[in-house]
């Protein structure tokens, strides 16, 4: 099969995962058993058939680097499990507007000169796919990207909360162009949020009322400093909870169900811990409690999924298929535009890959 060809906005600890696991899996068996990802082939397209042709950033410490020395540069502090080959892609000067909040200013400088030709290089490297990273709160800058995207023809990926593929408004600009888009909201292979959702599907399930939940996340990694200014944290808030919340059945008063980034601690790095706690009433009115807590290193964790967005949005490209892909994005992310229980958007995803040919290829199912 053809390459896949991608582009990177935003290179941070999630593209740093993703770029260290695309080179790791490039030429394993159809049929390897790969640990963290969720399959090797989907559809048609091996996980080495995704081929990272450009990436935008505003880091002084990254713009003109290659990829491949850019994803360990300036706050880059996740794990590092493979060793990247020079790739010979440099990385571009992106868009600012508000992608740099208060406390990533402090510790990141900006690269000198004017904004790059986003457009102009999306078509000169013939991009099917870009893959949305700014930080959180990037709400003027996604939008600006997102005018560039369509401009210049290629499906969007967006991983953080500023609501597009959700939007009535941006899927239409999608369907008219022809091109479609996975978002929004990445949601980590096994991360605080999916971990919440089933806890709270399987009270619901089990028959106990779920009466009062909260999520704490903590973590050392610049996504978390970013998050220390509250403002710029509304969309991921309501993204958390609108995703636990579309699991239950019963209503339960906002005032109980707290979700959301708590702190920034530096010597985390780019590991999170997550707190969860839910209380509900079983049977006699009998309390009825859960608490728990789940270590990860955050971008790992959700770089798998993204290997596997990129191949759905390459499917639907070759089949003209637009808008809003639901499937993908009801188990790829957090605030698709319709939500379905996990295991609905499971069968959804393997459904949507296999009509494109034989599936799987490989011996493992969509998720491993």
């Amino acid at each position: 099969m053809e390459k896949i060809k991608v582009a990177i906005l935003g290179l941070g600890n999630c593209a740093s995962s993703l770029v260290q696991g695309v080179h790791m899996y490039r030429d394993s068996a159809p049929d390897a058993d790969i640990p963290g990802i969720m399959n090797t082939v989907l559809g048609d397209y091996h996980i080495g058939d995704i081929e990272i042709v450009a990436a935008f950033d505003i880091d002084a410490d990254k713009v003109g680097k290659d990829i491949s020395e850019a994803i360990h540069a300036g706050q880059n502090n996740t794990i590092v499990f493979h060793d990247v080959p020079h790739m010979g892609v440099t990385v571009h000067r992106g868009m600012l507007h508000d992608g740099l909040g208060e406390y990533l200013s402090e510790v990141i400088t900006k690269a000198e000169g004017p904004t790059d030709d986003i457009v102009g290089i999306l078509r000169e490297k013939k991009v099917d796919v870009v893959i949305n990273y700014l930080p959180v709160g990037s709400e003027e800058a996604t939008k600006w990207y997102v005018e560039q995207v369509l401009q210049a023809g290629c499906a969007f990926i967006n991983c953080i909360p500023v609501f597009i593929a959700s939007e009535e408004y941006w899927e239409n600009r999608f369907k008219e162009a022809g091109l479609p888009i996975v978002g929004d909201d990445i949601k980590s292979q096994v991360g605080a949020t999916i971990l919440h959702r089933l806890l709270a599907r399987l009270n619901e399930d089990r028959g106990v009322h779920l009466d009062k939940s909260y999520q704490l996340n903590f973590g050392g990694n610049t996504d978390f400093l970013n998050m220390l200014e509250r403002k710029r944290l509304k969309s991921k808030k309501i993204s958390k909870t609108q995703s636990v919340k579309s699991q239950l059945d019963r209503d339960i008063d906002p005032e109980n169900l707290h979700i959301g980034p708590s702190d920034y601690v530096p010597w985390l790095q780019d590991r999170k811990w997550a707190y969860i706690r839910l209380e509900g009433t079983t049977f006699g009115n009998v309390p009825h409690n859960i608490e728990l807590k789940l270590e990860v290193w955050d971008s790992p964790n959700s770089a798998g999924v993204v290997v596997d967005a990129i191949r759905c949005c390459k499917i639907a490209l070759d089949r003209g298929i637009s808008g809003s892909l639901a499937g993908p994005s009801a188990y790829f992310m957090k605030s698709p535009k319709i939500q379905y229980r996990d295991e609905e958007a499971r069968r959804m995803v393997t459904k949507f890959a296999a009509a494109t040919g034989e599936f799987p290829r490989s011996v493992k199912s969509v998720v491993g």
